[in-house]
């Protein structure tokens, strides 16, 4: 969490706030992968990519 803190610090200081979606949806792309990688989804969530 503390990484995430100085993420959002570097974001805010240095007036990145363009790289905050992007940010998150690399964030969610990610938990999606992991939590359906053992499940009946995974098929289908490999084919988008």
């Amino acid at each position: 969490m503390e990484f995430l803190r100085d993420l959002w610090g570097f974001l805010r200081v240095r007036k990145k706030y363009w790289l905050a979606p992007l940010i998150i949806a690399l964030l969610l792309l990610g938990f999606v992968i992991v939590f359906t990688s053992g499940t009946a989804v995974a098929p289908f969530i490999y084919t988008v990519f």
